[in-house]
Formats: structure tokens, C-alpha cells, sequence
């Protein structure tokens, strides 16, 4: 009778410990959710009817008014490994000079790699030259005598 009370104390103390090390999700940061997003209309809704709409951001450009910047993660803490990052979201909203909405895009974390998730871009019609193209373009642009002066 001994041995089975003692296997039945063993066998609770082992199915407690199991669901001891269930993971534990934890998020962070704040993305305004897709129905919400809606409401923002790309070349009408301005920079100072956002945080009515969809809250203030997470961050802002570098430059005034250059774009707002939600960010929310899930990470996942089990036992004593380290806490691993499951979900990343990021919603980037891009505004015109005269503050009006320009881009609203959301990005993902997939594989370690950010994947665009959703894209609303007013297009302008004008390309954009890349680095090495402008590089390349000004290789005979310049005369010996803007050198020295």
C-alpha cells in the first residue's frame, strides 16, 4: 500500500512539474489593428487625425513628419531557455509635406526575414535613380576645372 501511495505522489508531483513548464507569450509594442487601419486613407486622412484614428506611434522618423512607425512583437519565454521571438509586425505610415498620408505599409517577420505584409503607395510616377546609377551618371559630369580652384 506504501509503494503505491508513494507512486501516485510521484506520478502528481510529475504531471505538476510538466505543466509547469507550459511557455509563457508576452507581448510588446502596439500595431493598430487592419480594421482600424482601414480608416486611414492614403492622400486624404492628415497627420493630425491619426492618433483619433489609430493612436499615436511606437516611433517617428528621423525627420519631422517623415513617418510614424508601429511596432508589436510575441515572444514566447519557456523555462529557462532564452525567450524567443515568434511574431514582429511593423506599420509604417508615410506623410507628404503638407502632412497628408502618403503610405501606409505593414511589414512581417518571417524566417528572420522582413516580408511586406500590406501596401497602399500613392504613386507619384517618378523613379527613383538608385545609388550606383547616380554614380555612374556623373562619371563625365565634371570638368578639371571644378577641381581645382
Amino acid at each position: 500500500m506504501a509503494v503505491i501511495r508513494h507512486l501516485l505522489i510521484m506520478a502528481v508531483a510529475a504531471c505538476l512539474a510538466l505543466a509547469a513548464c507550459a511557455p509563457v507569450y508576452r507581448n510588446h509594442g502596439y500595431v493598430p489593428p487592419e480594421l482600424d487601419l482601414q480608416q486611414v486613407v492614403v492622400g486624404e486622412t492628415t497627420v493630425d487625425q491619426l492618433p483619433d484614428l489609430i493612436g499615436r506611434p511606437t516611433a517617428q522618423g528621423l525627420l519631422t513628419g517623415s513617418g510614424w512607425f508601429y511596432v508589436g512583437s510575441r515572444w514566447k519565454h519557456f523555462g529557462a531557455a532564452e525567450p524567443e521571438e515568434v511574431n514582429r509586425e511593423v506599420v509604417a505610415i508615410s506623410f507628404t509635406q503638407g502632412g497628408v498620408v502618403s503610405n501606409v505599409e505593414r511589414f512581417g517577420l518571417e524566417q528572420g526575414r522582413v516580408v511586406t505584409l500590406s501596401r497602399r503607395v500613392t504613386d507619384t510616377g517618378i523613379t527613383e535613380i538608385s545609388l550606383i546609377g547616380q554614380l555612374l551618371g556623373n562619371l563625365g559630369n565634371f570638368q578639371a576645372g571644378d577641381i581645382i580652384d
